[in-house]
């Protein structure tokens, strides 16, 4: 699908955010910005986390979209809450591409941003997919503001905060 990064070839504004369920509480900590340009980075960054629980990855582009990522020994689960992003993002279009998504560029021109992914890949962890969904849907709001909204939804929104407060975010 060969969309340009952007802006102007560099690495976007937003952040990365791993967050990590053990023994019963949540722990969230800062991604490498690598990882809002490439989907490879985030999910190597994301396995090399050593926990006994699950772990995953918000990624917040630009505040134009979201990604979670949660790497499994089955596979990378997956969603992007924009599949449009991939006209203009080079993460968007690697993600559809990891999707298998049977979507042109050219299906993606003059359309309303719609997700693409898995979005059961958080229900096991206490977010069902119907309320996933509800968010997905909420388009007045940032990804930031999504992202949020998830982290209040499952319960680790101070966690959260903390590492945002300390990107200055």
């Amino acid at each position: 699908m060969g969309a340009q990064s952007a802006p102007a070839q560099g690495t976007p504004d937003g952040f990365g955010v791993a967050v990590i369920r053990e023994d019963g509480k949540w722990r969230c900590a800062p991604m490498r910005r690598a990882s809002l340009n490439s989907l490879s980075a985030a999910e190597k960054e994301l396995c090399d986390i050593r926990s006994a629980g699950a772990v995953f990855g918000l990624l917040d582009i630009d505040d134009e979209f979201f990604v979670i990522v949660r790497p499994a020994p089955s596979g990378t689960r997956l969603l992007l809450s924009d599949a449009t992003a991939a006209l203009d993002y080079d993460i968007a279009a690697e993600i559809l591409e990891q999707l298998d998504a049977d979507i042109e560029p050219d299906d993606l021109d003059d359309v309303d941003p719609f997700e693409e992914g898995d979005l059961g890949l958080l229900s096991d962890m206490g977010l069902p997919e119907a309320v996933l969904s509800v968010i997905l849907d909420e388009t007045d709001l940032y990804a930031d503001e999504q992202l949020g909204r998830i982290a209040r939804e499952m319960g680790f929104a101070d966690e959260l905060s903390a590492v945002l407060d300390n990107l200055n975010r």
